[in-house]
């Protein structure tokens, strides 16, 4: 049986030590693996290394919108081991992904068979062995998709604190393969991002097989009945669904497009800058996201049950944590990079700085975007998240020549805080007062 999500606090907190901790091995496991690239393959293959890990970000809407609808699912259900509108939901899910893969992997091999990953991906590509290595990163990546389900449904039952911890084991097997090649002497330079994607795929993999033990047998009985399209109708999934694809779609438009504008716009060594950049402060990222998905359930577990719980709280927690350890990090720089790259690339103050004011707006956004995952809060996050991808990709483009690597970081920091800091607040508020009326009356 699992356990449900107890206080938000506790729930959170245990979350955040387990990533701390797999951030602890993850990133010295990172720095290693970065370090031996740039050793033994070079600054360029670093910088397309960083490129084709940010593919997989340019399609998160892969899932369309699926993960939304699976988590408020389970997590509102009282009984999702016997919940036969879980069964049909997984089972909804897992026909949507697999068409959804089908159609990535297809495009991804003709991409690669057309000539056209250059055009997409610019001059941060290696001409020799770079398209292939695309190709082959966004296949695993659609493989591995279908598998997603098992991480959504962790989540869902409070447990995200597990599917945290499994995910440690991505970047020491990230490790080990590039350590390999590097030892066997093989020219496998172009192709280290795919050990990234294979490593994500065993995540995957791992999770679903958790997820499917701690809600036995639905999991098992909704692949089976994949195929069985007319006696076993799937869930009408698109109140929820379309808003967050359609998020999903924007949102890498407007925030993961960096390194492609970069690539672009910039030079080789501005790329490498923004990926070591990104890669020190993306830990924090990584923590603030994890805690954030942590409150998912909780919110939604409040919501079937009737009862209001603010996530103002935990927004102000957010901020103050992000911008502490934004400021840490930025201490350590000099010498993280002395560390890493040897004097190969530079991390320049502008960079560090726009860093720090980035992942203090993305934090402060996590928990009202967690708290509005309803169909009525998703819906109102759309018009703001369409906005916000022309102001990021116009102010990155506009800063690219006078701030260099520093550019993209300081559009997408103004994007996040005027397109969904701002308007989510906003929108929070209200809702709070709505809900509070309306218990007040019924009580």
């Amino acid at each position: 049986m699992f356990t449900r999500p107890g206080s938000t606090a506790r729930q959170v907190g245990i979350t955040v030590l387990t990533k701390v901790l797999v951030m602890g091995i993850a990133g010295v496991a990172g720095i290693v693996t970065s370090r031996l690239i740039i050793q033994h393959y070079g600054v360029d293959a670093f910088a397309q290394y960083g490129l084709l890990n940010g593919l997989a970000s340019l399609v998160p809407f892969a899932d369309l919108g699926i993960a939304a609808v699976i988590v408020n699912t389970v997590a509102s259900s009282a009984r999702p081991r016997e919940d036969l509108e879980v069964r049909r939901t997984i089972t909804s899910a897992f026909r949507i992904l697999l068409v959804s893969a089908g159609l990535i992997a297809a495009f991804s091999l003709v991409a690669g068979i057309a000539g056209w990953w250059p055009t997409l991906l610019g001059d941060g590509l290696i001409a020799r062995g770079g398209a292939l290595a695309a190709t082959l990163c966004a296949v695993v990546f659609a493989v591995a998709l279908p598998l997603g389900v098992g991480q959504r449904v962790l989540v869902a039952l409070g447990q995200t604190t597990k599917q945290t911890a499994i995910t440690g084991i991505a970047s020491p097997v990230v490790l080990a393969g590039v350590a390999s090649s590097v030892a066997l002497a093989w020219a496998f330079g172009p192709y280290v991002a795919v050990m990234s994607y294979a490593a994500n795929a065993v995540v995957a993999l791992v999770c679903l097989v958790l997820a499917a033990r701690l809600i036995s047998p639905q999991l098992v009985a909704a692949v089976r009945d994949v195929p069985r399209l007319r006696t076993v109708p799937g869930v009408r999934v698109v109140d929820v669904a379309w808003p967050m694809l359609i998020q999903m779609i924007a949102l890498p438009m407007a925030m993961q497009t960096d390194r492609l504008l970069l690539s672009h716009l910039g030079t080789a060594a501005e790329l490498a800058e923004y990926n070591f950049g990104a890669q020190i402060f993306g830990l924090i990222n990584q923590v603030v996201a994890t805690a954030g998905v942590a409150l998912w359930p909780i919110y939604a577990r409040a919501r079937a049950t009737g009862t209001v719980d603010s996530p103002m709280r935990a927004t102000g927690a957010f901020t103050a944590a992000a911008t502490a350890l934004g400021l840490l990090l930025w201490l350590f720089l000099p010498m993280l990079t002395s560390i890493v790259t040897q004097g190969q690339i530079e991390a320049p103050w502008t960079l560090a700085l726009a860093f720090v004011v980035f992942v203090t707006f993305q934090a402060t956004k996590y928990p009202l975007g967690m708290y509005m995952t309803d169909a009525r809060g998703l819906r109102f996050q759309v018009a703001p998240i369409l906005v916000m991808v022309p102001v990021n990709l116009g102010l990155s483009a506009l800063l690219i020549p006078p701030l260099g690597s520093a550019g993209p970081v300081v559009g997408s920091a103004v994007a996040v805080l005027v397109c969904q800091v701002v308007p989510n607040w906003w929108y929070v508020r209200r809702d709070l007062a709505k809900r509070r009326i309306e218990l007040a009356a019924v009580g």
